[in-house]
């Protein structure tokens, strides 16, 4: 396969990546910073999963990658933004923090090149189970978990088979009713906040499901998630937004030349 080009952006925003389980697909993302320059970075939430860390310790040497690339990052200049999200919530008792060059903060507001502001948030906020009933939330992050780990074992059969990534929990998402309910409520909810706070859009993670769509005059983009999707949200010099679809760009050789050269070029964590 033909390597790719390394792909400038002004912006960069990733999400949802859980590091610290089975789920996270951290070579793909070390392949995709790998490929990518940015002047600004945006990590919008979930990054670390501490919910499933306090029950059972799980960090490769992938996972561990992925944090001393994003601090590569940081000491090189890009400016680093971490917004917390519900699983990694502890993080928001740093807000205002820095961090080996990297900013902690509850959302931010982001100005495009052509002069558009959105407000980004992780978005739990708006996801009344996570807010009300959190033993629920706990349910169905469990019930989550077992979907994701068929998911590992469907692609693990597919890599095999010389298939490309697929994702098996966000072909069930598109077809359970209460899910597609659940996911319109959400955009709404976070799309009026965005309108509150008098901006041009919102760029959010926590649902898993990439989109980028209008709701009444309101920009609502989502970056999907390094789980499922395996998706990003660019902005181009020209304050255009795309999402990528990273494993759809990419083959399992490629990913695994990737984590062969991300191990033999780590540079140690700086104090």
């Amino acid at each position: 396969m033909t390597e790719l080009p390394t792909r400038r952006y002004r912006s960069v925003f990733i999400s949802d990546v859980h590091l610290g389980t089975r789920g996270c697909q951290a070579e793909l993302l070390l392949d995709f910073i790998r490929h990518v320059e940015c002047d600004a970075l945006y990590l919008v939430g979930d990054i670390v999963d501490g919910w499933k860390m306090k029950s059972g310790w799980f960090w490769p040497q992938s996972h561990n990658d992925v944090v001393q690339k994003i601090l590569r990052l940081a000491r090189k200049g890009v400016a680093v933004t971490y917004i917390p999200g519900n699983h990694d919530e502890t993080i928001r008792d740093f807000c205002g923090v820095h961090f080996g060059g990297v900013v902690v903060a509850r959302d931010a507001i982001h100005e495009t090149a052509d002069g558009r502001r959105f407000l980004v948030t992780h978005g739990d906020e708006f996801d009344g189970v996570v807010q009300h009933a959190r033993w629920l939330a706990f349910l169905g992050d469990w019930a989550y978990r077992t979907v994701l780990a068929a998911n590992t074992m469907i692609n693990g059969a597919g890599r095999r088979l010389g298939f490309g990534y697929w994702s098996f929990s966000a072909f069930l998402k598109t077809r359970v009713k209460n899910a597609l309910q659940f996911i319109e409520n959400f955009e709404s909810a976070v799309a009026e906040e965005a309108r509150r706070r008098g901006v041009d859009g919102v760029i959010c993670g926590h649902i898993h499901k990439a989109e980028m769509r209008d709701i009444d005059g309101v920009a609502y983009i989502n970056d999907g998630d390094w789980v499922e999707s395996c998706t990003a949200l660019v902005e181009h010099a020209d304050g255009r937004l795309e999402i990528l679809e990273w494993a759809k760009l990419r083959s399992w050789s490629a990913i695994d030349r990737a984590r062969s050269s991300a191990e033999s070029q780590m540079e140690p964590i700086a104090a």
